[in-house]
């Protein structure tokens, strides 16, 4: 038998204290690999926050890096806060929904601009690090362009950035 390790026999004490039998360890933990379940059980005290990690990790199919990026950058405390629109400006299963797969306050301090930052800068940035910001987002989202042309009563706008999102069926605008 390997993987018996001084180091993972420790892990697999932390994950037993943190998953004591329940319906948590036959369901989404069991479905996770074990590297997984380590760096949640590792880096996690909080039940809440570890089963926040492991139903996001399930739903979205995160590779460890991405888990302990999620992680790192603590999305459980932004999730579901992004200040928006949509109970305005769509009918309501279409905001719910869409109020369900945005997350918030985003994070760009990944920008590296400085304080204030101006809207040219982001808008580099943001270009530079478009992998970065669609992971941010959330799940769904492709980039379209940015300084796409859009006329509206015969008069011109600049789109800073167009996105579309695939479960949405609809654009989303950053900077009209």
């Amino acid at each position: 038998m390997g993987g018996l390790s001084r180091r993972n026999l420790f892990s697999m004490r932390n994950f037993a204290e943190c998953c004591p039998d329940g319906p948590i360890v036959q369901e989404p933990v069991a479905q996770l690999p074990w590297g997984h379940g380590v760096a949640i059980t590792r880096r996690l005290k909080s039940p809440a926050s570890r089963d926040f990690y492991i139903r996001e990790t399930l739903a979205h199919g995160w590779s460890r890096s991405i888990l302990e990026l999620q992680i790192q950058n603590q999305l459980h405390l932004r999730a579901g806060q992004a200040q928006d629109n949509f109970s305005l400006t769509m009918p309501p299963a279409d905001s719910d929904l869409a109020a369900q797969l945005f997350k918030g306050p985003y994070l760009f301090d990944f920008l590296r601009t400085a304080d204030p930052r101006r809207e040219a800068e982001v808008e580099q940035a943001l270009v530079d690090h478009i992998q970065k910001f669609l992971l941010e987002l959330g799940t769904g989202f492709a980039f379209v362009g940015r300084q796409v042309p859009l006329e509206v009563g015969g008069e011109d706008y600049p789109l800073d950035l167009l996105f579309y999102h695939l479960k949405l069926r609809r654009y989303v605008v950053v900077g009209a």
